[in-house]
This record gives C-alpha cells, structure tokens and sequence, in this order.
C-alpha cells in the first residue's frame, strides 16, 4: 500500500525575524494544507531549509508537525544526509517520534558511486522499519540515483518503498518504472512535471506548488488517476508559468516570498538564503494574479 497517493506537500518552515523557528504560524500553514485537501505532509525536505537547522531543531519542528497532523494525513519527514552514519542514526531519532515514513535524498557533495549509493540505502533501511522514499534530485547533490540501482534498492529492501523523481528527465522516469517492476512507487519531485510523470504510472507529487494551492494540486493527480486527463492536464498548464516563476531563484526563497504575498508570515530566511530579487519579486507576484491567488 502506497505511503499516500495524490499531492503531499514540501512544507516551508517559517522563521520569526530573529531567524527562530515560527511554531504558531506553521501550525496555520499545517491547517491550511490539511483544510486544503493535500494528501500527506513532508516536513524538513528541502523546501524546509534543514541544511540550516541543527539537528535538535529538525526533531523538533518534525515532532511538532505530527503532533499538529494528529494523524489525519501521513508525515513524512526529512532524514537524509551526505554522512551514511549520521543519517542513520538520525533517521533512528526521527523513527522513534511516530512519522509515517521517511525522505531519504541522496548523499550529497561528496558524489558517491551507484556502488555507494547503494551502500547508503542499504544501511538506512536496515537500521528502520519505516517506508523511505528516495530522493533523487541531482541538480542540488551532484548525484544521480539511476534507475537499475534504485530498482535493485526496492527489490531488496521492503522498507524502500517508493522514489521522489525530480532528476527532470523524463526518460530515466519511464526507465525507473519499467525496471522496479511494481515495486516502487513513483512521485513527481517537479511541479512542472507532475502529468507526464503520471502518464508513465506514478502516483502523485511533493509539491513546492501545493504549498500555495494544495487543492488544485491534489486535484491534478486525483483527476488523472480517475480518468479525468484532460482536467488534469488543464491544471497543470494553468500553473505552469507560475511553477516557472516559483523557480526563478533557489527553491525555497519564492514560495516563501509568494505565501507572505498570500498573508502568510513566511519573509524570513536563514543565511545563505537571501530576500528574492525584486525584479523576480514582481513577476511572481504578477503571476499569482493571472491565475487569482490573493
């Protein structure tokens, strides 16, 4: 059984102006996404800004988002790292709060082999019992999992469940499925991507978008898996220049700076993540307004 199928949002962690971890407002956001209609929530991935946080604030802000979730969608959390050892006993620490499954990316900077990548996941899966999604994003690690490896990954391992796809190339994606032969879910890791990625078998997104509009999204990939393809693909051209504007500067500096456009109190970043360009600023403003997002 698939740890969620639709929409699971990237969840921003807000900041107060002194660059402490704002609980109050991400209770609101929790709320929003769950009224919203998104289908699990995913606490300290990359949008989360963990690589700024230590390691006592990532337990605490992933133990706050499931005491707040109180079990109505899954949690999952961020737990990986470029150290095998670290990442392993801190996804033994995150285990022991009670999420629903762990975001494994892949080790980052040091730029392992298919061999070491392996021998990453390997040692996770071995030391939990909780689902991991692997994370493949090689435009942030310098790494690419490739297909043949994470399909070996979900045959041996009945922890390693599922892969968060966001390498861009459509191809890998169709290789992925073809080579896991079922044993693998696959979620989109792009927002501009979620329908093709869809079209080739898989079963939904963590999404940047649905922190901004958690029900559209969802609706994209329920409306797929229901038949209803044309509405989906709608709803993902309908976003798309907004997706683009989204990325316009390092994820997660304009979700944060669109949702503080919406009312939210999400300005703040953590160095080295800076205040977004107010030429970028303007477009993305003027993109949430073609397609009415106050």
């Amino acid at each position: 059984m698939p740890l969620f199928t639709g929409a699971g949002v990237a969840l921003i962690t807000p900041f107060r102006q002194d660059k402490s971890v704002n609980y109050e407002e991400m209770a609101n956001l929790i709320e929003y996404q769950i009224a919203g209609g998104t289908d699990a929530i995913i606490v300290c991935g990359t949008t989360g800004e963990p690589a700024t946080m230590t390691e006592e604030e990532r337990l605490s802000v992933i133990s706050f988002a499931k005491r707040q979730v109180k079990g109505r969608v899954p949690v999952i959390a961020g737990s990986g790292g470029n150290c095998t050892k670290s990442a392993v006993e801190f996804s033994q620490k995150v285990q022991d709060i009670g999420v629903d499954g762990l975001l494994v990316v892949t080790p980052y900077y040091n730029k392992a082999t298919q061999k070491g990548l392996y021998e990453h996941y390997k040692s996770i899966a071995e030391a939990v019992e909780l689902p991991i999604i692997m994370y493949n994003v090689q435009s942030r690690t310098g790494v690419n999992l490739l297909p043949q490896t994470a399909a070996s990954l979900g045959k041996e391992f009945a922890n390693i469940v599922a892969v968060k796809e966001a390498s861009g190339n459509i191809s890998q994606v169709a290789d992925l499925i073809h080579k896991s032969d079922g044993c693998l879910d696959v979620y989109s890791g792009n927002d501009d991507q979620i329908v093709p990625i869809l079209s080739l078998g898989g079963i939904g997104v963590i999404s940047v978008l649905s922190n901004i509009a958690p029900r559209d999204t969802h609706d994209m990939v329920m409306e797929y898996l229901n038949g209803n393809t044309n509405r989906s693909l709608n709803l993902q051209l309908k976003y798309l220049d907004f997706i683009h504007a989204l990325f316009s500067e390092v994820n997660p500096i304009p979700i944060k700076k669109a949702m503080e456009f919406m009312g939210f109190r999400t300005r703040d970043l953590r160095l080295p993540l800076t205040e977004m360009e107010e030429e970028h600023a303007k477009i993305l403003k003027k993109e949430m307004e073609k397609i009415h997002i106050q």
